[in-house]
């Protein structure tokens, strides 16, 4: 079941992800086929100015009868013919190379993107030159616009009004360029669309599909990490309330009880209670420290003093368990870190007493103090079984166990380390573990020294 919601939330996001991914992409081409073709068409319209402009100026300045082609303008205009008379050839000059003539500017038209028309004031044809397409004729009042041939090829054409050297209305001369190269660049680019975007959007989706998986991974193993702290904590939490009612259940069974059996009932009841509290309590301390809403009470403390104290205190549970327990303190002067006493106890603690449950009889657990740069340096050391290399990394996860049947004997619940690498990294500190299998272990605690920038905080935070 919980596959199936996985997969399909991937699913789920890999489509959305394909979707918008292929709206951007849509999008982002429509504004490059735009700005490609409004470029193109932008270049095609300054080219048809030029040459409008060119040929209007050296034309005009010939004209002397309204609707009248002077003989001159058919050196000017190549291949020009009047409409109803046969086209006139023009004869070159054998005083002009003819290299001038091909670089002239009014060669343009020979080129078979153009077409010259000449009009009279009314609109009627007089002449004709270059191309010479079957489009609508206009009376020239529009000085840009589109036309369309009988095929449906397209021509941009201006006009421009031509007069007299009196100044009277001649006519009007009328320049058009073919857009056939610009419908060819448009067909291109539009197959390139519809071709290129769904195969794009399909990479995209195979892409997304991949992109979905990794980005679930961390919300997969957060899963699957709630489901085994459930289960763990679940069985955690039977094992003493099991204990109570088989101890209730086996009571009730007796036809009578002596103050004697009423009283160790009565124990064996608060001793799975209070195992049940505590295991209780832990899960409240770690949440509270996880989601740093702890306040504690920070103050001075003086790690020389705390780590004499807790060798004071656990050697009898290291000499009950046939081990020795020392001190090393490398520090010339006392060592002072501003943090919360009962919780620095309550992390080294934790470990001393991991130390001494996995460290066999005849091993020894050594605390070590000493300093790097701005942090205090806590080691505690065993030569106890030691940590696989695999296992190192999930030590610190709630309910785990290296060695769960030994730890159950002894009563842990596998919070220990969970609750000291809480407390080290809510005081910004961290901890860290060094093992060989066989050879024991040592875990590092690195604490921020006391510093005259945070003598003067706040003594009650929030961790």
């Amino acid at each position: 079941m919980q596959t199936q919601l996985f997969r399909r939330t991937r699913l789920q996001l890999a489509g959305w992800y394909a979707v918008v991914m292929g709206l951007i992409l849509g999008l982002g081409g429509l504004t490059i086929y735009q700005v490609i073709i409004r470029a193109y068409s932008d270049s095609i319209t300054r080219e048809l100015e030029a040459v409008t402009e060119t040929l209007h100026n050296g034309i005009e300045l010939n004209l002397k009868q309204p609707g009248q082609l002077e003989p001159i303008i058919q050196k000017l205009v190549p291949d020009v013919c009047l409409v109803g008379k046969p086209c006139l050839k023009t004869t070159p000059s054998p005083h002009r190379h003819n290299s001038s003539k091909e670089h002239h500017p009014l060669n343009t038209i020979r080129q078979s993107d153009y077409y010259v028309q000449f009009l009279d004031s009314s609109g009627t044809l007089i002449a004709t030159a270059g191309l010479r397409p079957d489009v609508p004729l206009t009376n020239g009042s529009e000085i840009q616009q589109t036309v369309m041939d009988a095929e449906g090829n397209r021509f941009h054409q201006m006009s421009l009004p031509l007069h007299t050297l009196d100044n009277q209305l001649w006519g009007y001369l009328q320049v058009g360029r073919s857009l056939k190269d610009l419908d060819n660049r448009l067909t291109s680019l539009k197959l390139a669309f519809l071709i290129g975007l769904p195969v794009i959007t399909a990479l995209v989706a195979v892409s997304s599909w991949f992109l979905a998986g990794i980005a679930m991974r961390p919300i997969y193993r957060s899963y699957q990490q709630m489901q085994r702290f459930t289960t763990d904590a679940a069985h955690e939490l039977r094992t003493p309330l099991a204990a109570i009612l088989a101890t209730v259940d086996s009571v009730s069974r007796l036809p009578s009880l002596t103050e004697v059996e009423a009283r160790d009932t009565l124990k064996t009841i608060e001793r799975q209670l209070n195992r049940f509290f505590e295991l209780v309590k832990d899960l409240f301390l770690l949440a509270r420290l996880e989601q740093h809403t702890l306040a504690t009470q920070r103050q001075s403390v003086c790690l020389n003093d705390l780590i004499h104290d807790l060798v004071e205190e656990f050697s009898a549970l290291a000499d009950a368990n046939g081990l020795t327990l020392t001190a090393e303190i490398q520090v010339s002067k006392e060592l002072q870190i501003l943090a919360d006493e009962d919780q620095v106890y309550r992390l080294i603690s934790n470990l001393v007493v991991n130390s001494i449950q996995y460290t066999p009889t005849n091993g020894s657990v050594t605390l070590i103090l000493n300093r790097d740069d701005n942090y205090a340096i806590i080691q505690v050391r065993d030569t106890g079984m030691g940590i696989a290399p695999e296992e190192q990394a999930h030590i610190f996860d709630r309910f785990y166990r290296v060695n769960s049947d030994r730890s159950r004997q002894t009563g842990g619940s596998g919070l220990g380390l969970a609750i000291a690498k809480a407390i080290a990294e809510a005081h910004g500190g961290n901890l860290q573990v060094q093992s060989e299998v066989g050879r024991g272990s040592t875990f590092i605690v690195r604490l921020p020294l006391k510093t005259r920038s945070n003598t003067n905080q706040a003594t009650v935070i929030q961790i």
